[in-house]
């Protein structure tokens, strides 16, 4: 199990909540910082929330969440949710480059016939073999080292971004990157 989450970003927030459920209470869409749990957050009365904002949702005394009420669907998302959660992925990818390196070197097989790298959008038979072989020699270093030393690779970083979301649809049946 991973750590729960700290802190979330806001993707979206809707003063008078979802117009079709006739719940007439203010709630954020967010997203937790460190397992990309998407959440939906009842802030704290007379609070408005700013999108891209960071609010604490750990446990003790939280200033700005009156509670979290739940893990929100990613198809109940709004658009504008959908486009800063993307972009917030995005800027995680590359700014956590370690955490996804690392992924490329202690990836494991799932079971005898499937390896979690062809879980990533792209990544064939062929592409994990060359990649088990290449670390198996030398760990990668960075995203620059993985596109030197194995040859046709998908863009990575835009590859892990696609993954990510697809998890977070919800339909996977593995989950390489989402709690």
């Amino acid at each position: 199990m991973k750590d729960k989450e700290e802190y979330a970003l806001i993707l979206d927030y809707l003063p008078y909540g979802y117009p079709l459920e006739g719940k007439m209470m203010p709630i954020a869409q967010a997203v937790g910082k460190k397992n990309f749990t998407l959440l939906e957050i009842v802030p704290r009365r007379g609070l408005k929330l700013e999108t891209k904002e960071e609010v604490y949702i750990g446990e003790g005394k939280r200033d700005k969440v009156y509670y979290i009420l739940g893990k929100l669907n990613f198809n109940k998302m709004t658009e504008a949710a959908k486009a800063v959660l993307q972009e917030y992925i995005k800027k995680q990818v590359s700014e956590n480059e370690k955490r996804f390196v690392d992924f490329f070197n202690n990836s494991q097989p799932i079971n005898t016939r499937l390896h979690q790298l062809e879980l990533l959008p792209g990544f064939g038979k062929k592409h994990t073999q060359a990649i088990i072989k290449e670390r198996e020699r030398k760990t990668f270093e960075g995203f620059e080292d993985l596109k030197t030393r194995i040859s046709n690779l998908p863009d990575i970083e835009t590859t892990i971004v696609k993954r990510i979301l697809e998890e977070l649809k919800g339909e996977e049946r593995h989950y390489l990157f989402v709690n």
